[in-house]
């Protein structure tokens, strides 16, 4: 018996490296996996690299309409969804004075807006059943700050704000609402960056290292579970030290 078993758990954004790892671990658990993504033919790769059986749905999570119709095909296809994981998250990095108005309201709008876009469609049947969990994952730049990322830092810090809003309404009616914040994560995206720079990474980690997708996984199905039903409204960082608030 799995701690999720027959929960439902949707993780956005379930195609990457933090992703997968969260999606393979909820399964581990028992949980149906159900994820988005906007690239079918990427998203059909992956399924078939995975060891677990998901479900994945064409959704541009920064489209209220389309999160409204994923949520009904859901419905339709499975039930009520019981776990909700905002993972989906993308960067246009660069300074400030050099930033766009496209630049900054690509990440607000995927990072931020699609917490909402996402959460809101499935609140009321997590209220009504008197069961329900939503971890967002934000970031240590969320916490800091970043140069270069006013808009990443301001999506990531304006998601805890979110947590901690809606965990107050809904803490009576079962359902908890958290926040992860990742340091360095050793997934592709990072360990693409030049040694050089990453070296340099590490040497601000006070644990000497990158961290493992496998331990944010674990955190958020932690957060998940029923031994976490006293944590609400927090922002748990996993960080290795990096930064310690």
């Amino acid at each position: 018996m799995g701690k999720l078993d027959n929960k439902i758990a949707l993780v956005t954004g379930g195609t990457g490296g933090i992703g997968t790892a969260i999606c393979q671990r909820l399964a581990d658990d028992g949980a149906q996996i159900v994820t988005t993504s906007l690239n079918q033919e990427k998203a059909k790769t992956w399924k078939s690299s995975q060891n677990f059986d998901s479900t994945i749905i064409a959704c541009d999570v920064s489209s209220y309409d389309d999160c409204q119709s994923m949520k009904e095909q859901i419905e339709k296809d499975l039930g009520v969804v019981d776990i909700v994981v905002n993972n989906a998250g993308i960067t246009r990095d660069g300074s400030f004075r050099k930033m766009d108005a496209d630049k900054w309201s690509q990440v607000i709008t995927t990072n931020l807006n699609s917490v909402f876009n996402v959460s809101h469609q499935f609140v009321n049947g997590m209220t009504e059943k008197g069961y329900g969990r939503i971890v967002n994952i934000s970031s240590i730049n969320g916490q800091k700050g970043q140069f270069g990322q006013t808009n990443y830092s301001a999506a990531k810090a304006g998601i805890h704000g979110f947590t901690m809003a809606l965990a107050q309404e809904v803490a009576r009616k079962g359902v908890t609402v958290n926040t992860v914040s990742p340091g360095y994560i050793a997934t592709d995206m990072v360990m693409a960056v030049a040694e050089e720079i990453r070296n340099q990474i590490i040497a601000q980690i006070p644990i000497g290292r990158l961290g493992k997708p496998e331990e944010i996984a674990a955190l958020v199905a932690f957060l998940c579970s029923d031994d976490a039903g006293l944590i609400t409204g927090a922002n748990l960082a996993a960080n290795g030290g990096q930064h310690m608030h």
